[in-house]
């Protein structure tokens, strides 16, 4: 079936276009550090693309005026580099750039400087002054437990035992399922019993309450014979830790026979247990927060906005690369390498300068909507949606999205991922949005304020944020208190010592 002349062209542009906005939505969306990876990378991997060193500035006489974009003595001029750019544009060259990305300058066309002996110590300074500036690895749990079992003088089966439990342990450092698991299908009892001791001799290393099975083992592994009340603890993790977890004292107190003066101060013990005692080596290091996006105001009480990218480098194609290219002498082959690294160096180039027109434009008109964020803080954050920024810049909802994505901002009132500037929200009673941010930040506000011996159902959290002139449903609110980590009204009741133990 033959094609009219618009289907063809449409399918053509589709060839043309397609890869650059993979590429141009790829580097969108990568933050600043990770930008200057993918440059790094480049670099490396594609031979005609360079960097613009920095040189210190000539001084300006009358005859030569100062240039605010003053390009590279070598960088190509307008019509040489039209030139490149029509000759790479093709179809084939399109998606040869893609398939054939790694393949490797020709030989006799390489040029390698061998460096100096001076630039070997150099650089193997630099390398050393990096790793000792490394942040160390965290101990896991998995090694502290391992360089207890040092301590002890084991027998190899007992120590093997050992350490395929504690490498079987999950964050928590609790052993999920049966230890008949761990062990072959031709195991036997004398397997099971090993196993058995291996786990007991687990339980008895630091952090208190490690190999646990449950959160009933868990807690009792951490109890110490001869404290306080060892025995009425027991009895209440043993058999009344659902009552715990609902806050059903007086029914602790009738079935137990202990007062309910005794019930409040054993539950004050129990909260001392740790109920995950791997948890605390799981804090990976946070590496340091590097904003995209600088919001600061001038004299006028206007707010300016910039990026950060003083440390992305000036690049531009090698004119060593463009002369060999435009050379008659030069081979098909090593012509058509030259034209598709051109080509994703260009490539390269131009999704650099629309990640920061983009970036740009969409930070700017965040800042503009949040004003009120800006001047009073998160309190007074308004509700904004990526629909109406991705409306006011002129670009499709997902560009916007990409944008923002894991990128970073430093405003007056702190440090803020871009996406923090978009929620939803609800109608108050006199006509006007209010963001969910400042419904949640009421809600605790007044779950905080409430009598804790008669706090409120979700009914009364209802009514009283309808008096703050916030109106709700019942279900909302009952979402974002569990969502926010807030207990029910049965829950959260703090019990006095002077009401009866009553079912």
């Amino acid at each position: 079936m033959r094609l009219s002349l618009g289907q063809d062209l449409r399918m053509v542009q589709k060839q043309v276009l397609a890869p650059r906005m993979i590429q141009s939505m790829e580097i969108l969306q990568l933050p600043i550090l990770a930008l200057q990876e993918r440059i790094d990378q480049e670099m490396e991997e594609n031979p005609v693309l360079e960097m613009q060193q920095e040189q210190e500035e000539p001084e300006s006489t009358a005859e030569e005026p100062e240039s605010e974009d003053r390009l590279p003595p070598d960088a190509p001029t307008e019509e040489e580099r039209e030139l490149v750019i029509d000759e790479t544009h093709s179809n084939e060259s399109d998606f040869e750039r893609l398939m054939k990305m790694d393949e490797e300058w020709p030989d006799h066309f390489e040029e390698r400087a061998h460096p100096s002996r001076g630039e070997i110590e150099e650089a193997g300074q630099r390398k050393t002054d990096a790793m000792a500036n490394m942040a160390e690895r965290p101990q896991s749990l998995n090694d502290y437990l391992h360089d207890q079992l040092g301590w002890f003088d084991l027998e190899p089966g007992l120590r093997a035992m050992a350490d395929r439990i504690i490498y079987n342990l999950d964050t928590n450092g609790y052993l999920q399922g049966r230890l008949e698991d761990l062990l072959g299908s031709d195991a036997t009892p004398d397997d099971l019993a090993l196993a058995q001791e291996s786990l007991r001799l687990v339980q008895k290393l630091d952090p208190p309450g490690v190999g646990a099975r449950d959160l009933r083992e868990c807690l009792l592994l951490q109890l110490v014979p001869g404290i306080p009340h060892y025995e009425q603890l027991r009895t209440l993790i043993t058999s009344h830790l659902e009552d715990l977890e609902h806050n059903r004292l007086p029914q602790i107190a009738r079935k137990t026979g202990y007062s309910l003066e005794l019930v409040q101060q054993l539950l004050g013990e129990l909260r001392k247990l740790n109920p995950k005692p791997g948890a605390e080596f799981n804090s990976a290091l946070v590496p340091p927060v590097t904003p995209d996006v600088f919001v600061e105001q001038d004299e006028n009480g206007e707010y300016q906005v910039r990026l950060e990218d003083a440390d992305t480098p000036s690049l531009f194609i090698s004119p060593y690369y463009r002369r060999l290219f435009q050379d008659a002498e030069t081979s098909p082959e090593a012509r058509e390498y030259i034209k598709r690294k051109i080509n994703s160096a260009q490539w390269l180039i131009d999704s650099i300068q629309q990640r920061r027109s983009t970036l740009l434009k969409v930070a700017r008109a965040i800042a503009e909507h949040q004003r009120q964020f800006l001047d009073k803080g998160p309190e007074a954050i308004e509700p904004l949606k990526m629909q109406q920024i991705a409306d006011k810049v002129g670009v499709h909802v997902t560009t916007v999205s990409r944008a923002v994505d894991e990128k970073w901002i430093q405003t007056p009132r702190g440090i803020f991922p871009l996406r923090r500037f978009f929620c939803g929200g609800t109608v108050a009673a006199d006509g006007e949005e209010v963001a969910w941010d400042v419904v949640r930040r009421k809600l605790q506000e007044i779950v905080d304020a409430e009598d804790k011996q008669h706090p409120m159902s979700d009914d009364q959290l209802v009514a009283k944020l309808a008096e703050a002139g916030v109106t709700v449903a019942r279900r909302t609110v009952t979402k974002y208190r569990k969502a926010m980590g807030i207990l029910s009204s049965r829950q959260r009741r703090s019990w006095s010592g002077e009401e009866k133990a009553e079912g």
